[in-house]
């Protein structure tokens, strides 16, 4: 049994990037940028940046492309994935790990146009509320 499950809550590192494959289907790549903060044994403040690739397909990649930029905060939700492939210089294998983004949120975060979203490019009719998220209310 396996269970691959990603929710990330960060800021995007730049504008959204959206491309057609060959095939015609639309892809969009963003990083979002995840902060970790910790108290270490000597009583010392520590924080820690982790940069997320992230991949949107279809109309959910095209929805993000058009209402975030770089900056702006969002939620995501999806599964990791593991891309490899030969890099043409070197010959050598290479690999990265990116989020596959399953749906992802809009997060009111002060900046003009914030509201709530199920990724599906449909509008929302949810009330939305200018109260930020507590994570420590999620219950996992």
């Amino acid at each position: 049994m396996a269970f691959n499950k990603v929710i990330l809550l960060g800021n995007l590192t730049r504008d959204p990037e959206t491309r057609s494959t060959s095939g015609g289907a639309s892809v969009t790549n963003f990083s979002v940028a995840v902060n970790e903060s910790w108290v270490d044994k000597s009583g010392e403040k520590q924080e820690r940046t982790s940069f997320i690739e992230c991949e949107a397909w279809g109309q959910r990649g095209e929805t993000i492309a058009k209402y975030f930029t770089k900056g702006r905060q969002i939620l995501v939700e999806g599964r990791l994935r593991q891309d490899t492939w030969e890099d043409k210089d070197t010959g050598k294998n290479r690999s990265a790990i990116r989020v596959a983004v399953d749906s992802f949120s809009f997060v009111n975060d002060g900046k003009s146009g914030a509201g709530s979203g199920s990724g599906s490019g449909k509008s929302s009719t949810e009330e939305i509320s200018d109260e930020p998220i507590n994570l420590d209310d999620i219950p996992f």
